[in-house]
C-alpha cells in the first residue's frame, strides 16, 4: 500500500463511498459519508439498542442542493448553503447535524483542505446518534486522512478508537496503515510488526503480496540493521518483480553481508540482462570485478562506460581503468589510461603512477619525463616515489650522476631511505664499472 498523498486520495478507498460525487435524485438513492446509505443506516438502527434519529427529507433536500452547487463547481456557495443550514442547526437532530458536517467533510477534502476536512468528520463521529457503521468507517478514513496531512501521532490515536468500536475482521489496510505510521514515527519494530502480519496473510492466501509491502519490510528491516532478513525480503522482489534495481540491491546487500561469490554472481547476472545502465551501478560492477581478482572485467567494463558516454571522462575514471589493467598485468594497456588522468589532473599523481609504469615497459624516456612532470606539478602523497622512478629511470639510461642525484633526493625521504641508499652504491659501483670499461675501449 503506497503511503497515501493529498493530492492522490480515492473516495472510494479513502472515504468508502461512490455517490457524494454523483446527482441525488431522492433520499433513498443517498450515499452518505463515508459510506453508510439511508438503507443500511436504518438497517442499523434497528440492530442497535442505541436508536438513530431519521434523515427528514426537508433536511436531506438542503444537503443535496449544498453538494449539487459544489459538485457543479461552486464550492463557496455550496459551502455557504451549508452555513445556511448550520445556522438552524438548533432544530436538527444528531444524525442530521453529523450529515451537515459530512458534506463539509467531504467539500474540504475535494478542495485538498486536509485539516479542515479531518475537523470536519472529527464532528461526525462526536455526535451520539449515527449508525456504528458509520462511526466505524469515519474513524478509520480521518486515520487515513491524518496520515495524508502527516500527524502521525494522530493516525494512532484514530486507529485506536477503531479498535475500541470494530467487532467485524481486520482488513488488510489497517495493518498497513499501521504500519506506515509506526515507520514514519521510526518506531521500526512495531511498524515491522504490522507489514510482517499482512504479508503473512497474503502468502497464508496463497497471494503474491504486494510490491510496495515488500518495500516497506525491506526498508524497516535495514532501519533495525538487519541485513539478513534484508537480504531475505530482496531475493523475494528479484524472483516475484524482476526489477533492475531489486538485483542490483541485491548485490549490494550480499557484499554487505560477506557473500562475496554471490555478490558477483548476482551482479554479473544483472549486468547481462541488460539491467545495469547507470553509471553508479556499472561502477559497483567494475568494483565487484576488482575485489574478486577480475581486474580485467572490471577495467573493461569501466572504460566502456567511459566510451559510451555513462561514465565521465574525468581523472579518476581513468585512473580506475588504469590501475585494473595493472592488476591484471597489462602494463602497456594502462599506459594509454595513466596519460589521459595525468593530462585532466592538476596534481602530480597520476604522472608518478605513469612514471613507474614506464619504467615497468622499459620506456625509461617517457619514465623520466614523466616523473619530473610529477615534481613539477606537486601534491603527491609520496614525493619519495617519483625521485625513486626517476633515479631508475636514469639509470637505465646510463645517467649515471642524474640517477645519483634522484636518489639522494629520495634518500631525504624516510620512507625511501634504505632503498635510495642501496641504489645510491649500485649505481656509484655501475658508473666505476662503466667508466672503466670504456677507458679500457679506449
Amino acid at each position: 500500500m503506497k503511503l497515501l498523498t493529498k493530492t492522490k486520495l480515492l473516495k472510494v478507498t479513502l472515504l468508502c463511498t461512490t455517490a457524494i460525487g454523483l446527482s441525488i435524485v431522492t433520499p433513498s438513492a443517498l450515499t452518505l459519508l463515508p459510506g453508510v446509505s439511508i438503507a443500511s443506516a436504518q438497517a442499523a438502527q434497528e440492530q442497535k439498542t442505541k436508536r438513530v434519529p431519521a434523515l427528514r427529507e426537508k433536511v436531506y433536500s438542503q444537503l443535496a442542493r449544498a453538494q449539487k452547487l459544489a459538485d457543479d463547481g461552486d464550492v463557496k456557495a455550496g459551502l455557504e448553503a451549508l452555513d445556511s443550514i448550520n445556522e438552524r442547526s438548533s432544530s436538527m437532530n444528531s444524525y442530521e447535524i453529523a450529515m451537515m458536517h459530512n458534506f463539509y467533510g467531504f467539500i474540504y477534502y475535494n478542495q485538498n483542505d486536509l485539516p479542515k476536512a479531518i475537523a470536519s468528520f472529527e464532528r461526525v463521529v462526536a455526535e451520539e446518534g449515527i449508525p456504528e457503521t458509520l462511526r466505524l468507517s469515519t474513524t478509520f478514513s480521518l486515520a487515513q486522512l491524518a496520515m495524508a496531512n502527516s500527524d502521525y501521532d494522530k493516525v494512532i490515536a484514530f486507529l485506536d478508537n477503531w479498535d475500541e468500536i470494530n467487532t467485524q475482521p481486520i482488513p488488510e489496510g489497517y495493518y498497513l496503515l499501521r504500519a506506515q505510521t509506526y515507520y514514519q514515527l521510526k518506531d521500526y519494530k512495531q511498524g515491522l510488526d504490522y507489514i510482517t502480519k499482512v504479508i503473512s496473510l497474503s502468502d497464508d492466501e496463497g497471494k503474491t503480496p504486494k510490491e510496495n509491502w515488500l518495500v516497506l519490510q525491506r526498508a524497516m528491516f535495514y532501519s533495525l540493521n538487519q541485513t539478513s532478513k534484508v537480504v531475505e525480503v530482496l531475493e523475494r522482489m528479484v524472483k516475484l518483480y524482476d526489477k533492475p534495481e531489486y538485483w542490483v540491491q541485491l548485490s549490494g546487500m550480499y557484499g554487505e553481508t560477506g557473500q562475496e561469490k554471490k555478490q558477483l554472481a548476482v551482479i554479473e547476472a544483472a549486468y547481462q540482462q541488460g539491467f545495469l545502465t547507470s553509471r553508479a551501478d556499472l561502477r559497483q560492477l567494475a568494483q565487484v570485478y576488482l575485489y574478486n581478482g577480475l581486474a580485467f572485467k572490471a577495467a573493461e567494463v569501466m572504460s566502456k562506460a567511459i566510451d559510451n558516454g555513462i561514465a565521465e571522462k574525468t581523472a579518476k575514471n581513468y585512473a580506475f581503468v588504469a590501475e585494473a589493467m595493472i592488476q591484471a598485468k597489462e602494463d602497456e594497456k594502462s599506459i594509454e589510461y595513466f596519460v589521459k588522468a595525468a593530462d585532466l589532473s592538476d596534481h602530480g599523481q597520476y604522472d608518478q603512477r605513469l612514471a613507474e609504469v614506464y619504467v615497468n615497459t622499459e620506456h625509461y624516456e617517457d619514465a623520466a619525463d614523466s616523473a619530473r612532470k610529477a615534481l613539477d606539478k606537486g601534491g603527491l602523497d609520496f614525493e619519495s616515489n617519483a625521485f625513486v622512478a626517476l633515479g631508475m629511470a636514469q639509470y637505465n639510461l646510463q645517467n649515471f650522476d642524474a640517477s645519483i642525484l634522484a636518489f639522494e633526493q629520495a634518500e631525504k625521504h624516510k620512507k625511501s631511505q634504505r632503498l635510495a641508499k642501496q641504489w645510491i652504491k649500485y649505481v656509484k659501483r655501475e658508473k666505476v664499472h662503466a667508466e672503466t670499461l670504456r677507458t679500457a675501449l679506449l
